[in-house]
């Protein structure tokens, strides 16, 4: 089975991944490959951010490392917050600031569609590949569940009545942006150990 890193400090994506791979890939955390320290994130795109952490791991570990970014879009905020959907409310907000700055940037707002977009880059040597995965919903006016993370309490994906945060990780992990990013992810690796 191959084994892969996944460039994040994040326990909640770690598991997430862990759970939609666990059949075809072995993933291992920063902590199980012996890294600590920060990976740089400094572009001003998403795909671009989960290039440059997998770029970061793979040139000192010289393994082979997966990276994510993942960003969520409101329309009416011509695509904000976007790759800086980690730190909208500033560099050390939580979830929870995160998400109030959003509904109050909607509060007066008719407009409330949004996508959530994940962009995986692959390295295992040295070209980089990606893995797309977008679902389209709207921003709910009021959170709702207790489930997820991030701004899973005001996301509704299109054609459910549930949020992300009213879902059970399964449910979400059969639907998510994060989800069919890693299922590209598996079948690309799947076809390399068929090959």
């Amino acid at each position: 089975m191959k084994t892969l890193l996944f460039a994040t400090n994040n326990q909640h994506k770690l598991e997430e991944i862990s759970a939609i791979a666990e059949s075809e890939v072995r993933i291992i955390s920063l902590r199980e490959a012996g890294f600590e320290g920060e990976i740089p994130e400094t572009s001003d795109t998403i795909a671009g951010n989960a290039i440059q952490k997998a770029r970061f791991l793979h040139d000192r570990l010289g393994i082979p490392v997966f990276a994510d970014d993942t960003g969520l879009e409101v329309e009416a905020l011509d695509g904000a917050p976007g790759v800086y959907s980690a730190r909208y409310a500033g560099p050390n907000a939580t979830y929870d600031d995160n998400v109030n700055k959003l509904l109050n940037a909607l509060e007066n707002e008719g407009n409330r569609k949004a996508r959530f977009v994940t962009v995986i880059a692959l390295i295992e040597d040295s070209e980089a590949k990606l893995f797309e995965g977008i679902v389209n919903g709207t921003i709910t006016r009021e959170k709702r569940g207790s489930g997820g993370f991030g701004y899973d309490p005001v996301f509704l994906p299109d054609g459910h009545s549930l949020t992300y945060a009213e879902m059970s990780a399964e449910q979400k992990n059969s639907l998510s942006h994060r989800a069919l990013a890693t299922q590209k992810l598996v079948e690309y690796l799947k076809g390399l150990a068929a090959g």
